[in-house]
């Protein structure tokens, strides 16, 4: 009887278990398990979509830097609607561990997983351009402004797009003068804004 009720208790906590659903692409409506962890939240659908919307044009043949990528909400959209491939940094191995597990579901290859803190990464990695990244670190943790200094020592392709999702009542750090902002939207709590990249040696001095 003990075995029953701990067999059905599992069944119900598996019932109940997150999943992380693909929009479009390759791997439209794929359902995807993702750990219950305090602090992971998945970019919301509805933001998802805008925000790939915005950029679907871009993504074909893009690499990729998911950040914080948590649940890998932003990396696996971009890698279903055409990216040639994503790096997945997360300091939570729980996390990478299913991460590992959703690739190799969908039979992923063009994908990199890393466990680190991205700052660290970022700092410590020989860069190679990124064409897009997205940055949806923890809330009120003030990582926004330790990244995006490192990204300008060139993580960022010469014309590249920077998606940075945060919480609403937070100021941006200040932004070098070549971050253009492209979109802004609010959503509840948060708000999203896609920024365009130019390298300065792109921007001509009538553009300065």
């Amino acid at each position: 009887m003990k075995k029953n009720t701990l067999n059905h208790a599992t069944k119900k906590s598996q019932a109940k278990a997150s999943k992380l659903r693909i929009i479009a692409g390759e791997w439209r409506s794929r359902q995807l398990p993702i750990p219950a962890i305090e602090g992971l939240r998945p970019t919301p659908d509805r933001v998802r979509e805008t925000l790939f919307n915005w950029i679907n044009h871009q993504l074909p043949g893009a690499v990729c830097g998911d950040f914080f990528c948590g649940s890998g909400a932003l990396g696996l959209e971009a890698m279903s609607r055409g990216a040639k491939h994503v790096t997945f940094v997360d300091n939570s191995r729980v996390v990478l561990q299913q991460m590992n597990a959703n690739l190799a579901t969908l039979g992923a290859t063009h994908a990199t997983v890393i466990a680190q803190n991205a700052a660290v990464f970022l700092d410590t990695v020989t860069p190679h351009p990124l064409d897009i990244v997205f940055l949806d670190p923890p809330f009120r943790k003030g990582w926004l402004g330790q990244i995006i200094p490192l990204l300008e020592k060139g993580w960022l392709a010469s014309r590249a797009l920077v998606y940075i999702e945060m919480e609403k009542e937070a100021e941006l750090p200040l932004l070098p003068d070549h971050w253009s902002l492209k979109k802004e939207k609010n959503a509840g709590q948060l708000v999203y804004r896609l920024f365009d990249v130019k390298a300065p040696s792109t921007i001509s001095p009538e553009m300065a």
